[in-house]
C-alpha cells in the first residue's frame, strides 16, 4: 500500500530522515517508534507533503512524492497531527465535514458515528469543550470522512489517559479490520505500539535501527532504544 524507498528530509542543511526504505502492506498497522527529536513527526509530516523530502513514495502504485498535501489526500492518504489540531471554535459535526472536501459527500457517514458514538451525542458541541481523548477521536473520524487508503497518526496517546489509550487501541485494529485501510502510526508508548500494530519499526537519528513483528517482538530490546 505504501512503498518508501530512498527517502530524505531536511530542514535547510540539516537533514533529518536519511536514505529511509520501508514498505506498509495493505491492511497492516506500523508503529514508527522512537525518542524525542528522532525524526518521527519530520517523517510523518513529509509523507503527507507538508515538508518536502527528496526519493521515491508510492502510494496504492501511485507516486505522489511530487503532489502536494490536499493531492495526497484525493490519491488516499490521511493525516492526524499531534497535538490533533482540530477547529476549537467548530462544531463536532462541523470538524468532521471539513473531511469530505476530497469525497464531494454532503453529509458526515453514519459509520463514523458508528464507531465513535461518543461524537454522535456531541456533535452540536464546540469541539473546543471536549476532552484530549474525545477530540483525538474527533481528528480521527475527521480523517477517516476523506475515505483513505492509508491513515497517518502522529503522537496518537500524547495527552490521553491510560483507559483511552487502550481503548484507541482497539479502535484503531477496528478501523483497519472494517475500512480495509492501512495505518501508520507514530508513537512512544511502547505497550500502545506492541497493542496496536502488526510490525514495529524503531526510528533513531533518522535511520531505521530495528524492526520487529507483534508475535516475536522484543520488548527489552525495543525499551532499550526509547530510554533516555
Amino acid at each position: 500500500m505504501l512503498n518508501v524507498s530512498n527517502y530524505n528530509v531536511a530542514y535547510g542543511q540539516s537533514e533529518v530522515i536519511h536514505n529511509l526504505n520501508f514498505q506498509v502492506k495493505p491492511n497492516e498497522i506500523v508503529a514508527i517508534m522512537g525518542r524525542n527529536g528522532m525524526g518521527k513527526t519530520t517523517l510523518m509530516k513529509s509523507l503527507i507533503g507538508i515538508l518536502p523530502s527528496q526519493g521515491n513514495v508510492t502510494l496504492d502504485e501511485v507516486d505522489v512524492i511530487n503532489m502536494k498535501s490536499h493531492q495526497r489526500v484525493a490519491n488516499g492518504m490521511s493525516f492526524v497531527p499531534q497535538g490533533r489540531m482540530i477547529f476549537s471554535t467548530m462544531t463536532v459535526k462541523e470538524n468532521i465535514e471539513t473531511g469530505l472536501t476530497s469525497t464531494k459527500e454532503k453529509k458526515v457517514p453514519d459509520d463514523l458515528y458508528e464507531l465513535f458514538p461518543v461524537l454522535l451525542e456531541m456533535k452540536s458541541r464546540r469541539g473546543g469543550n471536549l476532552s484530549g481523548g474525545q477530540q483525538q477521536q474527533l481528528a480521527i473520524a475527521r480523517a477517516l470522512a476523506s475515505r483513505p487508503k492509508l491513515l497517518l497518526l502522529d503522537e496518537p496517546t500524547e495527552g490521553i489517559q491510560p483507559s483511552i489509550i487502550k481503548e484507541m487501541a482497539r479502535t484503531l485494529r477496528r478501523i483497519r479490520d472494517e475500512k480495509g485501510l492501512s495505518i501508520v502510526v507514530s508513537e512512544q508508548v511502547l505497550s500502545f505500539a506492541l497493542d496496536v500494530a502488526d510490525r514495529i519499526l524503531v526510528l533513531e537519528k533518522g535511520e531505521i535501527v530495528a524492526e520487529e513483528t507483534r508475535e516475536s517482538a522484543n520488548a527489552e530490546k525495543i525499551a532499550a532504544y526509547l530510554a533516555v
